[in-house]
Parts: C-alpha cells; sequence; structure tokens
C-alpha cells in the first residue's frame, strides 16, 4: 500500500471552532498534491431513550438555512476531556437529562473527503429529568420533542430527518434496540478524535475553552 507522505503544511485559516490548512502529498507515482482538510474538536451526540422514546432536537443550522431534526450534541473543545463528560453536559443542557447507563453506538467521520471532524454517538438510558441551564445562541431557539423509535425511523427513511449524525445513530441504534444487542463499551478509544486543532490550541495555552482565540 502507498505512504501518502505529507511533504508541507500551511495553515490557511484559524477560527474559534474550525482551521483550514493545506497539505502536500506524495500521490502514487510520485506526484505531488494539494489539499485542503478543514480541521475540527470532534464531537459526541446523545441517543437518550427512556425503554419508549427518543429525545430529539430542531435546531437553526445557518450553513443550510434552515432547522434540522438532530440529537443532544456538543464539541469537544475542552481540552483532553473524556468524551464521555462532554456527552453528559450537553444532554443536560440540551434535553435537560442525566442518565445512568451509557454505552457506544456507532463512531463516524462526518465528511472525510475534507474534514477532520469525528463524532461519538452514545446510547444513554437510565434517565431522569435535571436542571437545564439557560440556554444560549441558536439553543434559545430549540425545540426539544420526544419521539417513539418507530417515528424516529419514518423521518428517517422520509426525509425529515436530514442531519446525517442523527441519520446514523437512529438507525443504529434503532437495530441495537430492536434485537436488544448491547452497545459497545464507552471505555473504548476514539480513535478517530480529531488532534491537529487541539494540539495548536493547548499549545498556544487553551484549555478550558479552546474556543476563545
Amino acid at each position: 500500500m502507498h505512504n501518502f507522505e505529507v511533504k508541507s503544511s500551511e495553515l490557511l485559516l484559524d477560527s474559534p471552532i474550525i482551521a483550514v490548512r493545506r497539505d502536500e502529498v506524495v500521490m502514487p507515482g510520485g506526484e505531488v498534491a494539494s489539499r485542503e482538510i478543514v480541521e475540527h474538536f470532534g464531537a459526541v451526540a446523545i441517543f437518550a431513550w427512556d425503554g419508549e422514546q427518543v429525545p430529539l432536537v430542531r435546531q437553526w443550522r445557518q450553513c443550510v438555512q434552515k432547522r434540522l431534526w438532530e440529537l443532544p450534541a456538543g464539541i469537544l473543545d475542552v481540552a483532553d476531556e473524556d468524551p464521555l463528560e462532554c456527552a453528559r453536559r450537553e444532554l443536560q443542557e440540551e434535553a435537560g437529562l442525566a442518565a445512568s447507563d451509557w454505552s457506544l453506538v456507532v463512531d463516524l467521520v462526518s465528511s472525510p473527503g475534507f474534514c477532520e471532524e469525528a463524532i461519538r454517538v452514545y446510547l444513554a438510558t437510565g434517565l431522569t429529568e435535571i436542571e437545564r441551564p439557560e440556554p444560549e445562541h441558536e439553543e434559545a431557539d430549540m425545540e426539544l420533542r420526544w419521539f417513539s423509535l418507530d417515528e424516529a425511523v419514518e423521518m428517517v427513511l422520509s426525509g425529515e430527518v436530514e442531519n446525517g449524525i442523527a441519520i446514523a445513530a437512529i438507525m443504529t441504534a434503532a437495530h441495537l434496540l430492536r434485537t436488544s444487542r448491547p452497545g459497545r463499551s464507552v471505555a473504548e478509544p476514539f480513535a478517530l478524535r480529531p488532534n491537529s486543532l487541539p494540539r495548536r490550541r493547548k499549545a498556544a495555552g487553551l484549555r478550558a475553552d479552546m474556543k476563545r482565540i
């Protein structure tokens, strides 16, 4: 197999939640080609299940100029934070829930052709309601609704759910729940977790919130 050696890299953009770099990569045959890469912190998403229903959030997404049905989710923007701790926090912030039991649904790369973003999706059960912090920005306009498993799957199949993370999570979680197959262990290393952007931000002294550049 060919070794895609990186001859050089250039940082083109450095903004709060992403950066863009250009890698010069050796292709099969020896030609050097440019590849632009969007760097990202990585993220978590949560399929919360009370035994009958799953909560979905409907949130404005500026990129596509519409509100999308999604899972509660958040960016891994705290340096070296355990993804599970991030998931616990996001479940509280976006759904006002805590969970006693956690397992892995799926790890996925959202756009591997140009972006490092990888997402770890958890299955959260044993739910209890807890206080939700005051929402900010888009979350202040967020709608939260509960759906049965059949309803959530039908929303995917009908095209009502368009977020790729939510589609992968709903369909995978539905299979796990319907077949009584356990999710993977939360102790499994998150091998896909991006490190380019976090490494550079940590080197600049950012820890508690690496977005604050």
